[in-house]
């Protein structure tokens, strides 16, 4: 059994012993793990982002070398850029072990990297809870509803060492609203003025009364950051990976709240912009997926509403299972839950869902527009002996979309503008590869190895310029930890992986 070492491991154990004490020890003996599950996402980061503190990377005798720009010298076992399983216990800095990502950040001495230890001391401890509260490993997947399989996914974003950061979460908070804890989330209801609303689309007549939208509010919300806002009582919901969608209990729209903390790299209120855009983007998504043969269903934006804040603002979302036939025995699963899905452990049928993933995005990407096709946006429709089917996309708040592509194939241009709207080739492909490859497959597979293994059999990819740069050059990805330690350099940071496809 581990023990808490640090700050926050030892502030959740306190907190545990006296809300949840019969979880002790399982968060005792998985704290090693999810130290060596941060440390494996960090050494991602610091073997592949162009931090500008690390002078040079060299190959050394049982691993890789970084040289930094103070001198020192940072040493890690060979980087394998798609690994999920955590291979890393410690990283050597100048010689001295460190299997805490926290005190080896805090021990680079970098720029804001005090903010950013503190951060993954968090995450650390976040995971460690996560995995204490877990479900069986292996289910009855006949059995299980959707929503349960997305309360699967325990370890949060496959590659980011703030997979679990949870900023001004107790440990009571995330036992009672974390999905990974299985709880019935109680939503909160905000009356507000229809007048000083902005809607759109349908908002139903079960949210409004005597002349006032009903604002659905997450209960973290309400009690931390609508301090002075009257809360009606809502409805029971079971929270989604995205922990601030919730699905219904008796059923109905899925509803995405307004969570004004930090989780991973984005602070997750919702903006007037994305409100303003709901109707107009999903009318948009559904007259393109009539182009697709029934291999992609986008799940429809009901309806948006903000009392023109960020804070006070909700989204209905249509849930996916409605794409599948639940009669013929199918199902629906977020990619990031396939980890725990049996038949996906085959490199057959890994292979088999590449070619489906593939082929509709890049044909969509050609059409004109980029999908953030990770895990939790991305979900597969099963058939009943589990073979992949068609794709389901939800969440339609990031997409970017191409004007020049959609003339040129013929498809009207949605009346939008802003940050959803780009001709920028660089700026498509990065949207979709940095999702869908370097994300969602990347993490699928679980190793460059297996990557490379589940798409050479990837037969019928639609022949473009996209499909080119995507089977001959490096993949771009995120590089999210060079984000966290720039806070004052605005937008998305990338950094280019080594491509299993090309052999480098």
């Amino acid at each position: 059994m581990y023990f808490p070492v640090s700050p926050a491991e030892q502030a959740v154990a306190a907190e545990l012993a006296a809300v949840r004490p019969a979880l002790g020890p399982a968060y005792s003996a998985a704290l090693d793990g999810a130290r060596a599950a941060v440390l494996t996402r960090l050494w991602r980061a610091l073997a592949f982002e162009p931090l500008p503190w690390v002078a040079a990377r060299e190959r050394g005798r049982t691993g890789l070398e970084l040289l930094l720009a103070g001198g020192g010298r940072l040493e890690g076992p060979p980087p394998d850029a798609y690994a999920t399983d955590a291979y890393v216990t410690e990283l050597l800095l100048d010689g001295k072990p460190y299997r805490h990502a926290a005190r080896l950040v805090a021990a680079l001495g970098v720029p804001h990297g005090e903010e950013f230890a503190a951060e993954l001391d968090g995450s650390t401890a976040s995971l460690a809870l996560s995995r204490a509260g877990q479900a069986p490993a292996d289910p009855d997947v006949a059995a299980l509803t959707t929503w349960q399989w997305e309360q699967r996914v325990v370890d949060g974003h496959p590659y980011h060492p703030n997979c679990r950061s949870r900023p001004g979460f107790s440990v009571a908070e995330q036992l009672a609203y974390a999905p990974e804890h299985r709880p019935v989330v109680e939503l909160g209801l905000v009356p507000v003025r229809a007048e000083e609303c902005l809607v759109t689309g349908d908002w139903p007549a079960e949210l409004r009364d005597a002349g006032r939208i009903m604002v659905p509010v997450h209960p973290w919300q309400a009690a931390h950051t609508l301090k002075h806002e009257r809360v009606r009582d809502g409805f029971a919901a079971h929270p989604l990976m995205a922990l601030r969608t919730l699905a219904p209990v008796a059923g109905g729209a899925h509803v995405k709240t307004a969570l004004s903390t930090r989780l991973t790299s984005s602070v997750r209120d919702i903006s007037g912009y994305s409100v303003e855009t709901a109707a107009a983007v999903s009318d948009f998504a559904q007259r393109l997926s009539e182009r697709l043969d029934g291999r992609l269903r986008f799940t429809r934006t009901l309806s948006a509403a903000t009392a023109h804040s960020p804070d006070l603002a909700a989204v209905l979302r249509e849930p996916p299972e409605v794409y599948a036939d639940a009669a013929a025995g199918e199902r629906v699963l977020p990619v990031a839950a396939l980890a725990s899905f049996p038949q996906a452990r085959s490199a057959a049928w890994r292979a088999e869902f590449a070619r489906l993933a593939l082929s509709v995005c890049l044909r969509v990407l050609e059409l004109g527009v980029a999908l953030e096709a990770h895990g939790q946006n991305l979900l597969v429709v099963l058939s009943a002996t589990g073979a992949p089917m068609r794709l389901v996309y939800r969440d339609l708040a990031d997409i970017r979309i191409s004007p020049a592509r959609l003339v040129r194939y013929g498809l009207p241009v949605p009346p939008l503008s802003g940050r959803l709207i780009t001709d920028d080739v660089a700026a498509l492909r990065r949207k979709l590869f940095g999702s869908l490859l370097t994300g969602a497959l990347g993490a699928t597979a679980g190793s460059a190895g297996a990557f490379a293994d589940a798409f050479a059999e990837a037969a019928g990819l639609p022949a473009t310029a996209d499909t080119e740069a995507l089977l001959t050059g490096p993949l771009p990805t995120k590089a999210l930890t060079l984000m966290r330690l720039s806070p004052g350099v605005p937008g998305d940071q990338w950094a280019e992986l080594p491509n299993p496809l090309t052999g480098g």
